[in-house]
């Protein structure tokens, strides 16, 4: 894993930055091998030190690191620190305040913005990180197996997704889901049924669903799921850290037909993508295809969202966060890197009747997406 902080290394010497201040317990994480509370401090060169918060024992043996020392306050930083004036830090999550103390902390450094730097590099995933992945999307398939033993009707989306939940956890399903962008959230997932699902939210993705109450205004509510109407089950698992990102449809009884072409559409633009999910595809070359198959079934309005309620993207990445890079997006102009993971989440929303998609996960291969979620990409009747 010391391969990480060689990376790292380069891609400082190579933008002229002599140092780097890790600050995001995810990414202390992924350069250190421990989510204790502590500051990562890597020069362009030489030797990398953890400096701990708490808890120090933990983190002395968990981090494969050399140089694991307890910090009890911050103004110890120059000392590590030393001799360098540029200095690179991950402004997408750090907080304005914390920033400001640094300046005055250090008011001899300059500052320099290496989130982009550090969550190209994540994305990026080892033959280690790859395992833990399947592992989790393993456990993931196994509890949407599950969904017939206990969706029946009467029973009520909070009812179910608890359900869902706590199969899950028993698997092994670590429960915490990691977003990097400032103001989301999200549980373990969401079920929702019918004109819930196309519920208006804040999260920023094509389903939010109707919620409990207006401070959580996403995911199930404690209406009872009706009969022929999609119930979307929408489940992130986490594996040692690791997330993959998976949505089925399950109906009881039968659907519209509006719904059942739009699924078709949603496994047409999944299909195509997946074949094009190869080192050097351009993130929004592969969005406007997605656009062009679901304007040719007359659907542009309810692809990703209802109207003004869309989504601009249709893939995003998955890892030790579930918005990582890179991003299926409008515009964006990022060329697929190998051993990439993505969730493809092509869905369409009626505000009538509901939601139909399907989301799974996958790698970037030469040959194409290599499918991680390993279930039939069908609509489950019961």
């Amino acid at each position: 894993m010391m391969d990480r902080i060689q990376i790292l290394q380069q891609n400082l010497q190579s933008n002229e930055i002599d140092g780097a201040l890790i600050v995001s317990a995810i990414d202390v994480y992924y350069y250190s091998g421990t989510r204790q509370n502590a500051l990562l401090w890597v020069p362009a060169s030489g030797d990398p030190y953890l400096l701990v918060k708490k808890s120090f024992s933990r983190a002395f043996q968990e981090s494969f690191l050399a140089n694991v020392e307890p910090l009890k306050s911050l103004k110890e930083l120059q000392k590590y620190i030393g001799q360098a004036k540029k200095i690179g830090l991950t402004l997408d999550v750090l907080p304005a305040q914390t920033y400001f103390y640094y300046q005055k902390l250090l008011p001899e450094c300059i500052f320099q913005d290496i989130s982009t730097l550090v969550r190209e590099q994540r994305s990026i995933k080892s033959s280690a990180e790859l395992e833990i992945m399947r592992k989790s999307a393993s456990i993931l398939c196994q509890v949407f197996k599950e969904v017939p033993d206990f969706l029946r009707p009467g029973v009520r989306e909070i009812d179910l997704a608890a359900e869902f939940e706590y199969r899950a956890r028993k698997a092994g399903h670590e429960g915490l889901i990691r977003l990097r962008a400032f103001n989301q959230e999200l549980h373990s997932g969401h079920v929702l049924a019918g004109k819930n699902a196309a519920f208006p939210s804040f999260f920023d993705g094509p389903v939010g669903g109707k919620g409990l109450s207006a401070p959580y205004p996403q995911g199930p509510s404690r209406d009872v799921v009706q009969l022929n109407v999609p119930i979307v089950f929408d489940f992130v698992c986490v594996y040692e850290g690791y997330m993959v990102d998976m949505t089925r449809i399950f109906c009881l009884g039968d659907l519209d037909n509006k719904l059942k072409q739009a699924f078709n559409a949603a496994l047409e633009i999944q299909n195509t993508l997946v074949q094009n999910l190869k080192p050097g595809a351009v993130s929004g070359q592969l969005f406007d295809q997605a656009c062009s198959i679901a304007e040719k079934y007359g659907l542009q309005d309810n692809f990703m969202g209802y109207k003004e309620e869309q989504a601009r993207f249709v893939g995003h990445g998955v890892g030790l966060e579930l918005d990582e890079l890179p991003v299926i997006a409008l515009g964006v102009k990022n060329a697929l890197l190998a051993n990439q993971t993505i969730a493809l989440e092509p869905k369409f929303i009626f505000p009538e009747l509901g939601v139909v998609g399907i989301e799974n996960t996958y790698l970037v291969t030469e040959q194409g997406g290599e499918k991680l979620t390993a279930l039939d990409d069908v609509i489950f009747y019961l």
